[in-house]
């Protein structure tokens, strides 16, 4: 008898919008965090099975993976933040590589027999002008890149696991960490207009274009792959439009009454920033029936509402 889906990394940004969305589909789901937030919405739901999983020790993995018997394992759990790859390489490479590894091989050492989704990255890919699609050239331009193209090759070489490989393109939405560029704005922008800091909004580079898609659409699609994706099959998960960086922080700042002035922050340019990232989403939607719902205004008024309310709660 199988237990509930699995979520790895289910206090992290896509994990835990990936819990509530099987939760809309499933009596239980099943979420392992290395380090449990007590102050989650989930974290007192009892349709929640949490259990304290260091994905680095084997043991532990494989232990809990039999306990467990889930139907099916959506492994989010790993560094995921581009920057953080740079300062901390060796990190980023042992926790994303040799956790998905210890998944893999718990999942093939019990029989499982269960689907396993891997979180990859579109930084897998070699840089291109031109919208990505899965056949295209590999070649990953920074650390976190390399880390996911690992992953991938794990998954596509695990014997007698069914693992389905996603790359993902930028997503963003409510709870997502201020160190990704539009909540970073976003934050600030309340900030601002609740008095906490000066009106001055921090940037990066804003001639960048980035594919991003709302990270409810981005784990609605993984539970579509799951359930209609083929292993060892890389997807695209993508809007399949490009948006400038400037344009996504003036959409922030029309929805603030706030006068606010913007500065360059050398701090926040990237060893590493392609010009363009964006994807073809045509292999996704044409085997699962996956299509973006969310609008990109959406998406920002969300994550603006978000910041606004966590800078309103009492300290």
């Amino acid at each position: 008898m199988t237990g509930p889906p699995l979520v790895t990394g289910a206090t992290g940004f896509a994990g835990s919008h990936l819990v509530d969305h099987l939760l809309e589909h499933e009596p239980v789901v099943a979420a392992w965090a290395h380090v449990r937030d007590s102050e989650s919405h989930l974290a007192h739901d009892p349709r929640v099975l949490w259990n304290s999983v260091d994905l680095l020790d084997r043991s532990k993995v494989a232990t809990a993976l039999v306990d467990l018997r889930p139907s099916a394992i959506y492994h989010c759990g790993g560094i995921a933040h581009v920057g953080e790859s740079w300062s901390q390489p060796v990190r980023a490479l042992r926790v994303n590589v040799m956790g998905t590894h210890h998944v893999l091989e718990g999942v093939r050492e019990a029989g499982l027999g269960c689907a396993v989704l891997v979180t990859g990255s579109a930084l897998v890919y070699r840089p291109s002008m031109e919208p990505l699609r899965e056949d295209d050239p590999i070649g990953p331009s920074d650390p976190y890149g390399v880390s996911k193209l690992a992953q991938e090759m794990l998954a596509t070489r695990a014997t007698g696991v069914p693992a389905l490989i996603v790359r993902p393109f930028n997503h963003a939405g409510p709870r997502q960490s201020p160190t990704y560029v539009t909540s970073s704005f976003a934050r600030q922008i309340a900030e601002i207009e609740a008095g906490r800091r000066e009106p001055v909004l921090r940037v990066g580079n804003l001639e960048s274009r980035r594919d991003i898609t709302d990270v409810r659409d981005t784990v609605r699609a993984y539970r579509l792959l799951v359930r209609h994706g083929q292993p060892g099959r890389p997807y695209n998960v993508c809007s399949g439009v490009a948006h400038r960086v400037q344009d996504l922080l003036d959409a922030l700042m029309r929805l603030s009454t706030a006068s606010i002035r913007v500065e360059v922050d050398a701090d926040r340019l990237r060893p590493s920033d392609n010009p363009i990232m964006m994807g073809d989403r045509s292999r996704i939607a044409a085997e699962t029936g996956w299509e973006p719902a969310i609008s990109i205004d959406r998406t920002l008024g969300d994550l603006l509402d978000y910041w606004r309310a966590r800078i309103s709660e009492p300290s």
